[in-house]
């Protein structure tokens, strides 16, 4: 997970919640209008998690994702339309919001400990620190062996594209300096304001290495 810093709520969804003081979510689907909107909160929740899904860090679009509530909207019925509560998650069967269907989530990317609870590996293994992060991890399904797979060869990747091997050993042994560049160039956005795919997953793996350096 990287952490996610909520921004201001879409026009389109302002304009409704106007227009529509007593709705909820489900009611954006009876309309042309309502569901432009439901399709704007996607864009703009893609748009501030930088091409992410939420949950997991696979690249997503407005196509390969759906408006996922952090608090299940069964929990919080009157607050189904709180931009602050909606995040973008992918829409990969078995795993995130397809997963979790309206289970609570003790630990979510709204919080910043979502970087530092939950724990990477260069194998594609994540562990959780805390009980709620072990938790979330299960709910998620974020530690299967799909998702281990796949996280293990874009990690890969990308430590190639940076010019550096996927090896524990070798990462061991590069200075501090060029870990906090990897880090610090990892964690920029391209010109259209998108990030590589599982690149906080390989940020919390470098800042493994730093923090036993």
């Amino acid at each position: 997970m990287r952490h996610i810093n909520k921004g201001k709520e879409p026009e389109e969804l302002t304009s409704w919640k106007k227009a529509n003081p007593n709705s909820r979510y489900e009611d954006l689907d009876r309309t042309e209008k309502g569901r432009s909107t439901r399709q704007a909160i996607r864009r703009a929740a893609i748009k501030e998690q930088f091409g992410l899904c939420g949950y997991c860090c696979i690249r997503i679009d407005e196509n390969t994702s759906s408006n996922e509530h952090v608090i299940s909207q069964q929990s919080h019925k009157n607050q189904t339309l709180n931009f602050d509560n909606i995040i973008a998650s992918c829409n990969k069967k078995d795993r995130c919001n397809q997963q979790r269907g309206s289970r609570n989530l003790q630990l979510t990317p709204l919080m910043p400990e979502c970087e530092t609870e939950l724990k990477f590996y260069l194998s594609g293994k994540v562990k959780g620190e805390t009980t709620r992060a072990k938790k979330v991890i299960e709910v998620l399904a974020l530690d299967n062996k799909a998702i281990r797979e796949e996280r293990k060869n874009l990690v890969d990747s990308l430590l190639y594209e940076e010019g550096a091997k996927p090896d524990a050993g070798y990462l061991k042994l590069l200075e501090d300096e060029l870990l906090n560049y990897l880090v610090t160039t990892l964690d920029q956005p391209d010109d259209s304001g998108i990030l590589p795919p599982y690149s906080p997953v390989l940020i919390n793996i470098i800042r493994g290495f730093l923090n036993t350096s």
